[in-house]
């Protein structure tokens, strides 16, 4: 008898999860088409040597397909596993598809979407709990496009024994979004909205892969919810463990990694080559500067250990820079590995002048200037807290300098992590920065990931307690919500999946958040996969109704300069705007994002006169999202525009 999984109770810090694998006596199964002998009760049989298989002949059905199970009874219902066809054929495996649930067998309701790898590994599809007697699986793609088919020699249904409601009131997670990798790297891409990601050289595993030159990348298409795949060679770079930063054209610029001396750069639809570092590097961190140009530092991981100095691209010649006087010694930890972790995961912020401030996740902070030679001078400790590996740093007000630092750890693995919290003030480049010490997290963190919202609230999500790498055995599935107002911390509904180790979460242009990845271990269990969409408590009204949002009907110009004054028209009132960077994210590192809260200097009806800030550190160039909010705090979906270098 085959067994997906044996019942279990997963159990994380913040709550017990709990996915068992539920018993199928009595079950039916009804599909849209079936081949005599390969009918859908194969799916039932637990035998992996049998399988389900749509009609072939004497013709061939045509897709889409879909298999709907019927449970007899209400059952609560968090994931189902569809294994292919274990017969060494591919032909019917499942790409794009939907899995929708219902009570009634009429109305169905979807819980997950997107593509599957097409290969014959079990394929697991956990989402929020819910009641349900029927799942349906449908598929709308054959995943190697060989033909209409579609095959499956089991599926199983998970679930839990209780079942609370979600309020609307902590936020409501949506429908999995299952990926044909594990990503551990992601970017939004300026304007469409969509999710760029991308994995290593293999698209479930990273080990191995240095001097590969390949990358399985996806996108995610939030607009049409579907999923693309692509394998990228041509610019000879697997791009596992890089620096992350969006040029100020708002393209995606990939540092390093296994490949550890190449560069990427996602342009267009394409992926293009640009020159090597003069250093090779893994894990290091990159930033963007005020004029344009993209400097980085640290990265020990892979291309040799110690002496990651700093360099810069110039985006007016496209060469790569050494700067001697970045050195890389002031901003180690006292890691247990030694350098080979010390110098990895730099909280950097591009900010005025050329000059870039390292809040962490060292315990001593420093400005680097990214000019000339370079320069490097100490910016004073972080408060009391200590090295703080894999933990975050937000600037959530980039008009007066704060940022939000979380959590971390002083090791970067087999560690306990903290709560701590600290919001820090930086001015004028070269000064000490200000840090004041605020209400600690509920969840001690390490390999989360922070998000900065349109309103200035910080959304942090996932980690783990113990930081272990590959491990989900002390998972916070619980977010938590930062307000710079009270300074102090809410918790928030529950995720369905654990987001750790090369886990990343991104803000969307509708002002929603996509947490995904995590894993890319190959064979182990903590392999993730998917993501889930967080619509924030701003988009509901009290009685859990969806809240009407604004419109912005018209922005005066897409491309601007800092100081620029822009026109908003909108479709009803409106009480203040925000920009918000466009993000990346790997490794708990997102440099990209800030925030800008926008007052408008005048107002005619429902058109406002925005004027952005007038420097090139504080609006950093690149793509940003422009939100409007009403009275009740609720944003619009975003509208973009670039911001040119100075």
């Amino acid at each position: 008898m085959w067994r997906l999984l044996a019942p279990t109770l997963v159990a994380f810090a913040s709550l017990a999860v709990t996915q068992t694998v539920t018993d199928r006596t009595g079950w039916t199964v009804s599909v849209d088409s079936f081949q005599t002998g390969n009918e859908a009760a194969r799916v039932l049989d637990g035998n992996t040597g049998t399988f389900w298989h749509t009609q072939y002949t004497p013709t061939n059905a045509a897709l889409p397909h879909s298999i709907t199970i019927d449970m007899k009874k209400t059952v609560n219902v968090n994931g189902l596993n569809y294994l292919p066809r274990q017969d060494g054929t591919k032909n019917g495996n499942i790409g794009q598809h939907s899995i929708e649930i219902s009570l009634d067998g009429t109305t169905f309701t979807q819980v997950a979407s997107g593509t599957y790898l097409d290969d014959g590994s079990l394929k697991s599809t956990p989402f929020t709990t819910t009641p349900a007697r029927y799942v349906r699986l449908s598929a709308q793609t054959e995943a190697g496009g060989r033909g209409p088919w579609t095959t499956a020699a089991e599926i199983n249904i998970l679930s839990s024994a209780t079942y609370t409601k979600p309020a609307t009131s902590g936020g409501i997670w949506g429908s999995t979004i299952d990926f044909p990798i594990v990503p551990a790297a992601a970017a939004v891409l300026p304007g469409s909205g969509k999710v760029l990601m991308w994995a290593s050289y293999k698209p479930l595993d990273f080990s191995g892969g240095s001097g590969s030159g390949t990358t399985y990348t996806a996108i995610y298409d939030p607009a049409a919810g579907t999923v693309s795949q692509r394998i990228v060679t041509n610019t000879q770079h697997d791009m596992f463990c890089p620096g992350i930063s969006l040029d100020a054209t708002g393209r995606p610029f990939v540092t390093g990694g296994n490949d550890a001396a190449e560069l990427s750069i996602y342009s267009g639809d394409a992926w293009i080559a640009g020159p090597n570092m003069r250093i090779a590097r893994g894990y290091q961190s990159s930033a963007t500067l005020s004029n344009g140009d993209i400097f980085t530092i640290g990265g020990s991981w892979s291309g040799g250990s110690g002496n990651k100095n700093g360099e810069v691209w110039s985006a007016a010649t496209n060469t790569w820079s050494l700067l001697p006087g970045c050195p890389v010694a002031p901003m180690l930890t006292a890691d247990a590995q030694g350098v080979y972790r010390a110098d990895n995961h730099g909280w950097l912020f591009g900010w005025k002048s050329g000059s870039v401030f390292q809040a962490g996740p060292s315990k001593a902070m420093n400005w680097y200037t990214a000019t000339g030679t370079g320069a490097q001078k100490p910016a004073g400790l972080r408060g009391t807290d200590p090295d703080a590996m894999n933990g975050n740093a937000v600037m959530y007000d980039a008009v007066n300098g704060k940022i939000l630092t979380v959590g971390g750890a002083p090791n970067y693995q087999d560690n306990a992590a903290t709560q701590n919290a600290r919001v820090i003030t930086i001015g004028t480049p070269g000064t000490a920065a200000s840090v004041a010490t605020v209400a600690s997290m509920a969840y001690a963190r390490g390999f989360h990931n922070s998000v900065v919202m349109p309103d200035g609230k910080v959304l942090v999500v996932g980690g783990e307690a113990y930081v272990v790498p590959f491990s989900d055995n002390t998972a916070v599935l619980t977010p938590e919500l930062y307000s710079p107002a009270s300074s102090s911390f809410t918790s928030v509904n529950p995720m369905s999946v654990p987001r750790t180790y090369h886990s990343w979460a991104l803000l969307l242009p509708d002002a929603t958040v996509i947490a995904g990845g995590g894993g890319l271990c190959g064979g182990c269990s903590t392999n993730h996969p998917n993501a889930q969409i967080y619509s924030p408590a701003y988009l509901f009204n009290s009685d859990g109704s969806k809240a009407s949002r604004p419109v912005i009907n018209t922005v005066s110009a897409t491309s601007v300069a800092q100081g620029a004054t822009i026109t908003v028209a909108t479709n009803t009132a409106v009480t203040s705007f925000s920009m918000v960077r466009y993000g990346s994210g790997t490794h708990s590192v997102n440099t990209d994002q800030r925030r800008i809260p926008l007052t408008p200097t005048a107002s005619s009806g429902t058109t406002y006169t925005l004027q952005l800030p007038n420097d090139s550190g504080i609006v950093s160039p690149g793509a940003w999202m422009v939100f409007a909010m009403n009275a009740q705090g609720v944003p619009s979906v975003a509208k973009t525009i670039t911001v040119a270098p100075a």
